[in-house]
């Protein structure tokens, strides 16, 4: 009998069978990746986290790299050619890729057009990676893309990837297509999807919350570390301080201020159906369970809601707002049949306050809208109309406030009894001066002003069309 030989745990395990080519060119990628990601950390010193949060591992499904917000994805053969091709593409790649998780791409799309989605977050994140001009990572910025940064900076104020995305959706097939063969780099199939909508909100993903800590300590990095960030750092830290907000749905936002209570509806979970029919078979018309004629239900039943009608707040947007939260109050799945909602509107004073206790005065109230104010912003009036409101017991449990505004104004000094939250929408507001013991949430602007659909799903179109006139519109 052979002598056993110790073998040491400390000591990587080798198999003594021929490494295959295949598993060759997976341990070479890997250590690709770790000197490409040992490179960008010389030139991104504020990147230390975000570059090694990414775990390697070979998947020949992707073209190249792929995320999914956890793991770093790469197909070997072709991560091998590319780095002995053109290694610096290869690093603006990798950063690329980075990016997307710190701007929080991955799980910001909504209901928007997938495809458009990701042609906007790609736009995005090359124009924060061009506007670095770093050695390691430059290309040369071609006519195309100049003249899209500068559209879209022209008609958006800012090239993030909504904006962008609103932009996109006004353009041709044709552009669509050109812009695609410019700014597209990795490979978004492995971003997640969409969960389907639940009674209650979902909870936050795990990778999600993770690169949120990321990009909050990316931004503390940021802003000690402004010289060595550079000039063209500037598009990096707007999007990142951007990222870092609070954005949720407004739909899953409202369920926070939801109230148990029963409601009179049928309720087929409460009976059995074989001893109501059982009756019928039997006597002809005579059931022996009669169904429950009410169910919990957990809804909203009581809420302030302010609207800012200042100089200073759009009032396109303000409608759109308005628009969006008549299509959620009439939900049944919403609101209670009978509701207690003060439709409150002010800007230095109180201007107008419509009460509203059921869908019929809530349609009446929509269709004869008019905003009314237009002087300068003061959130106190309204705050202490609602306590009037409260101790004149107009409200029996209100659970929440919500003030729709732009944040250019004065706060109030104290906390109020019900729970609190100022409402954003889309880049442009003021959320410094926010109290801290006030909620700010930023709602996407695309929820309440979405494109059309035959401007949504314009890429996939363009994709499809080989013969469109415009193909070779950006190529002079």
């Amino acid at each position: 009998m052979p002598k056993e030989k110790f073998v040491d745990p400390r000591k990587e395990f080798r198999s003594q069978r021929p490494e295959t080519h295949e598993e060759w060119q997976a341990r070479m990628g890997g250590e690709v990746l770790a000197v490409v990601r040992s490179g960008l950390y010389l030139d991104f010193r504020f990147l230390d986290m975000a570059l090694s949060a990414l775990t390697p591992a070979p998947d020949e499904r992707c073209r190249v790299l792929a995320t999914d917000g956890q793991m770093l994805y790469y197909q070997p053969a072709r991560l091998l050619q590319l780095y002995q091709q053109n290694p610096k593409y290869l690093n603006r790649l990798y950063l690329h890729v980075v990016f997307h998780c710190v701007f929080r791409h991955l799980w910001l799309k909504g209901r928007r057009e997938p495809q458009l989605w990701s042609l906007a977050c790609d736009i995005a994140v090359e124009n924060v990676i061009d506007s670095l001009n770093r050695a390691s990572v430059k290309r040369p910025l071609t006519y195309v893309r100049q003249n899209v940064y500068q559209q879209i900076t022209a008609e958006e104020k800012v090239v993030a990837a909504a904006p962008a995305y609103r932009w996109l959706t006004r353009q041709t097939p044709g552009v669509l297509r050109q812009l695609e063969r410019e700014f597209v780099a990795d490979d978004h199939r492995l971003w997640p999807k969409d969960a389907p909508e639940q009674p209650q909100q979902m909870p936050t993903p795990l990778p999600q919350k993770t690169w949120q800590k990321i990009g909050e300590r990316m931004q503390t990095e940021l802003d000690l570390r402004d010289k060595e960030a550079g000039e063209g750092a500037d598009a990096l830290k707007q999007q990142v301080k951007a990222a870092n907000r609070s954005r949720r749905s407004y739909k899953d936002f409202l369920r926070r201020f939801c109230v148990m209570r029963e409601e009179v509806k049928l309720d087929p979970d409460e009976f059995d159906l074989n001893f109501y029919t059982y009756g019928l078979s039997v006597y002809g018309n005579l059931p022996l369970i009669e169904p429950l004629e009410t169910r919990e239900s957990k809804k909203i039943e009581e809420l302030a809601l302010v609207i800012d009608t200042s100089y200073s707040t759009s009032g396109a947007l303000v409608r759109a707002f308005l628009a969006e939260t008549y299509t959620l109050l009439k939900g049944q799945e919403n609101f209670f049949h009978r509701m207690n909602l003060h439709l409150i509107q002010a800007d230095n004073a109180i201007r107008q306050d419509l009460l509203i206790r059921n869908e019929d005065e809530l349609i009446h109230a929509m269709n004869h809208f008019e905003l009314r104010g237009g002087g300068g912003t003061d959130f106190r009036p309204a705050f202490a109309y609602v306590s009037q409101l409260c101790a004149e017991k107009k409200f029996s449990n209100l659970r929440g406030l919500l003030y729709f505004t732009d944040g250019m104004g004065s706060y109030p000094a104290r906390r109020p009894a019900c729970d609190t939250a100022f409402l954003f929408l889309g880049d442009r507001f003021d959320d410094a001066n926010v109290p801290p013991w006030a909620m700010k949430v930023v709602l996407d602007e695309d929820e309440f002003t979405g494109p059309s659909a035959k401007a949504a799903s314009a890429l996939a179109e363009a994709l499809n069309d080989e013969d469109d006139p415009y193909r070779e519109l950006n190529n002079t």
